[in-house]
């Protein structure tokens, strides 16, 4: 019963707020076209405001999805700017007032929206160079690329993903991590749009090793994925450890929304003397890992937050919600991912990849 009235508080609160920000719209519209259905742009409004929810109950009606990744856009920031127009109104009352302040609010959203999109489509390569105090059996040094929630699907889609794979080669890695969230809860749209092409073009020495993340649980198609990423020549991890060419150990974690994940304990490689790396898809604990040995690990989910100012949630959440962290002899990378969820816009964060490059302690015998 707590649960009800909890969910229909908040679709309440969510109804009275696109009926707010509705009125203020077809206000502006009233102030420069006289002749305007409220009938028919209620129905688009609607269409707008709940085409998320209506794009979910079938693939035929994808359109109505990408209606609402934008309304998300419109949700985030009308937040702040419908409020300031209503303050503005009520002080300078007039029909003149609705026309200039609903003007500069479309173009903030326009400025928003071409400068979101840049930093989401225009991904960015950081570099590091990390020494781990161990020695590799065969190597000195590996080249690594790290690269998270990448969201494959309607807007995420195979040309981002070969930005993606340009990038990646590029540094020529030995190895490629995928941290979680590699499509956008349903892997349907990396199966239809052929995806797996692309990603088999990844070149690393020592191959490409993926883990869940929390939307590959909420698309429950977790076997399909498995296998379409086989196809695709990426070894997913699920609570395992292996190790590679005896050289250094990787461990890929079920994501925290599996309650039922293993311990990191229970999955310390066997070779401990070997670097082990691993990858948690959401950086919730870093304390255990750094406590066990962990010499590398690698996470992804909170975006950055993507649309400012989100980031200033996610840094509250987590010990490290962006970028590297030295903790006691553990270093920590958290990528603000490759791709975005929701609308295709970043602000206050970027798309991007890591290139790791990672010294190993020499054998002086």
């Amino acid at each position: 019963m707590k649960r009800i009235s909890i969910g229909s508080l908040i679709i309440l609160v969510y109804a009275l707020l696109v009926i707010y920000f509705g009125f203020n719209t077809y206000n502006w519209i009233q102030s420069w076209a006289k002749q305007i259905n409220p009938w028919l742009f209620g129905l688009g409004w609607f269409c707008l405001a709940f085409g998320f929810l209506i794009g979910r109950m079938s693939h035929s009606l994808r359109f109505f999805s990408v209606l609402g990744f934008y309304w998300f856009i419109v949700m985030q920031y009308g937040l702040i700017l419908f409020p300031l127009t209503t303050i503005i109104y009520l002080i300078w009352p007039t029909e003149e007032t609705i026309f200039i302040v609903g003007s500069i609010v479309l173009v903030i959203f326009l400025v928003i929206l071409t400068a979101g999109t840049y930093f989401a489509f225009s991904p960015v390569v950081h570099r590091k160079v990390i020494h781990v105090n161990k020695e590799s059996t065969s190597l000195s040094e590996l080249k690594l690329v790290l690269a998270s929630d990448f969201h494959l699907g309607l807007l995420s889609n195979k040309k981002h993903l070969q930005r993606f794979v340009n990038l990646a080669n590029e540094e020529k890695p030995d190895v490629v991590l995928l941290a979680g969230d590699l499509v956008d809860d349903d892997p349907i749209w990396f199966v239809n749009d052929g995806m797996s092409e692309v990603m088999r073009q990844l070149s690393p020495t020592y191959g490409v090793y993926g883990v869940l993340g929390n939307h590959e649980y909420y698309g429950g198609k977790i076997p399909l994925l498995i296998e379409e990423m086989k196809v695709s020549g990426v070894q997913m991890l699920l609570d395992e450890t292996i190790c590679v060419e005896n050289a250094f150990n990787i461990t890929g974690r079920e994501d925290r929304t599996n309650r039922n994940r293993k311990s990191l304990v229970s999955l310390k490689p066997e070779k401990d003397f070997l670097p082990w790396f691993v990858m948690d898809h959401t950086p919730t604990d870093l304390k255990t890992p750094s406590e066990l040995g962990v010499d590398l690990h690698v996470s992804g989910h909170t975006h950055r937050g993507q649309m400012w100012p989100n980031h200033l949630i996610t840094r509250r959440l987590f010990e490290l919600d962006y970028g590297y962290k030295l903790k006691e002899s553990m270093h920590a990378f958290v990528s603000s991912g490759f791709g975005f969820w929701g609308p295709p816009i970043r602000i206050g964060s970027r798309s991007e990849l890591w290139s790791i490059k990672i010294v190993f302690r020499q054998n002086n015998k």
